[in-house]
């Protein structure tokens, strides 16, 4: 119950401040179509499934960490899933030519005023500083925009982000429901 005041309350500030209602992914109560059952052996699941390389540790730390960020920045688990999906599809070790490293492909100057606790290439700290920048973009650009940015940074070209994340949060969905 105080989970969802405060998020009524960070929804009210959030309006106050830019004058307009963010629409963010704030996890819905059951019966509302998100995510209320997934959990850490659908999330195991589904990761096998898109790497099998993975050990059961790894994909067993990796829901851990999906499910516990998620839950701290109050997005939902799904969302977290889709864009570590369209980021690494489930590699804690990708690197991009321009820096971004681990699942959720980070920039490492994006979060270094941050507490973010350990180092990016850990599951953990990846997930957290991947959680904790989407979260702020949503917070400040709505959902669409905010999913956008996560890619884009501020100069958001397209939607085409936006579109990959929402066709792999479905995908997660019918993932789970099966």
């Amino acid at each position: 119950m105080q989970r969802r005041h405060f998020a009524v309350l960070t929804l009210l500030l959030a309006f106050l401040v830019s004058g307009r209602m963010p629409s963010l992914p704030i996890r819905a109560e059951a019966g509302e179509g998100a995510s209320a059952d997934f959990g850490t052996e659908q999330l195991v699941s589904i990761l096998h499934r898109v790497n099998p390389t993975l050990s059961a540790a790894e994909t067993g730390r990796i829901a851990d960490a999906v499910l516990r960020y998620g839950d701290k920045y109050a997005i939902d688990p799904v969302l977290v899933t889709a864009v570590l999906l369209v980021e690494s599809s489930a590699r804690p070790w990708a690197r991009s030519q321009k820096g971004a490293l681990g699942l959720m492909q980070v920039m490492p100057h994006v979060v270094e005023s941050n507490d973010v606790a350990g180092n990016l290439t850990t599951i953990e700290s990846n997930v957290e500083a991947g959680c904790l920048i989407l979260a702020d973009n949503i917070r400040r650009l709505g959902e669409r925009d905010g999913i956008s940015a996560y890619f884009w940074g501020s100069r958001i070209r397209d939607a085409s982000y936006f579109e990959r994340v929402q066709e792999a949060r479905a995908a997660v969905r019918r993932l789970a429901e099966s």
